[in-house]
């Protein structure tokens, strides 16, 4: 049996621990897992559905917590230690200690490529990236981006999406405009789901939503943007037609109420949300950035718009809200392609399929990194 430590230093739980729970849950007999971190709660949560998952809960800082992950991972003894990273400077501790064991092999996931301007951090998230056994991002687009951003050297970062269970059980499509739960009242309700934060652009999705009559917009997820988007509803005299609902426990029971989903981010990896619209056959307006265009299919199962383009989105939004045709064909297209593409089996095979492939190879220089390739 092959012992696999997956590691998140994250505090709190979002699309990437989420990602991690769907992996962690459908691992093979094949792999005994030991789920460590930094967070009970995240850990929890991310063990939660596979009781055969060990747990190992360490401190977050100071010197103390090196001395833990060190004496924690050389206890274990795995195989293969998996970090799943938020952003490209987090992990360091967990990366580190990895990197001290003499047999296992490190896989870094990279959740969001994002860029940093700080130079210790830039250069501590090289040196570790360049002596894992394998880097990993959620897309193609992203992938690049972590080599570019980071000097890491063309082709050294494999894409491996993101991926969420296909447990949706859509009605009937051709009923979809007489079934609103709960916003009868409305014709069109655009739906969109993430943290209330800058980098998810929901600001711009309600002054494009001003723009357009006739429609209510949900943006499902919590955080400190709150108050400033509710006042923005206010300035803009749309207040009646926004609904902040905070967190929810299962989002997926209100893919159902949308009539197209919204995701006008500035910022992304390969987001689970996405995916679960598609799965819930919605048709999809989102930007381009990150991995979003690998996912959406401009004109086939979505639209495509530029970041930060209020008029853009806009005009998509209204597009899509006037031709009912056009949202059942995008959902039925973008359905089909995420059952086919974007399901938690294939993510799993893959990262195993990894797992597999790094045992058998020899292990990368820990020491005497060589050139970059370009």
């Amino acid at each position: 049996m092959i012992r696999v430590v997956t590691y998140t230093d994250s505090a709190g739980i979002g699309g990437a621990e989420i990602s991690l729970k769907h992996l962690v849950t459908n691992v093979s007999a094949d792999f005994h897992v030991t789920a460590m971190g930094t967070s009970q709660l995240v850990i929890d949560a991310i063990a939660s559905k596979n009781p055969q998952v060990s747990q190992v809960v360490l401190p977050a800082k100071g010197i103390h917590s090196l001395t833990a992950h060190l004496q924690a991972l050389h206890r274990l003894q795995p195989d293969i230690v998996h970090i799943n990273i938020c952003t490209p400077w987090e992990c360091a501790i967990g990366l580190f200690a990895a990197l001290t064991l003499p047999n296992a092999r490190v896989v870094r996931v990279d959740q969001l490529p994002l860029r940093t301007t700080d130079a210790i951090k830039l250069w501590r998230t090289r040196a570790l990236s360049l002596r894992v056994d394998a880097h990993v991002a959620v897309g193609e687009a992203s992938a690049r981006r972590m080599e570019d951003f980071y000097a890491l050297g063309r082709r050294t970062v494999i894409s491996i999406p993101n991926c969420v269970p296909d447990m949706i059980q859509q009605p009937n499509l051709s009923n979809k405009e007489d079934e609103r739960l709960g916003f009868s009242g409305q014709k069109i309700v655009i739906g969109c789901t993430g943290r209330l934060d800058a980098m998810k652009g929901h600001d711009i999705l309600l002054r494009a939503i001003a723009q357009i009559e006739g429609v209510r917009v949900v943006i499902l997820g919590e955080g400190g943007q709150r108050t400033d988007l509710e006042k923005l509803a206010v300035d803009l005299g749309i207040s009646d037609r926004v609904d902040l609902p905070g967190w929810v426990d299962n989002p997926r029971d209100w893919l159902l109420q949308f009539d197209i989903f919204a995701m006008p981010s500035r910022s992304e990896g390969f987001p689970l949300a996405i995916v679960e619209a598609m799965l819930a056959a919605l048709p999809v307006v989102a930007t381009r950035v990150g991995s979003i265009p690998e996912a959406v299919t401009h004109g086939e199962t979505g639209l495509l718009v530029d970041q930060d383009d209020v008029e853009g989105l806009a005009a998509a939004l209204q597009h899509l809200k006037e031709d009912c045709q056009l949202r059942l064909r995008f959902g039925r297209r973008g359905q089909d392609i995420a059952r086919r593409q974007f399901t938690v089996e294939r993510m799993v095979n893959s990262y195993e399929r990894l797992w597999c492939e790094l045992i058998e190879k020899p292990q990368v220089p820990r020491l005497y990194i060589p050139q970059p390739k370009e």
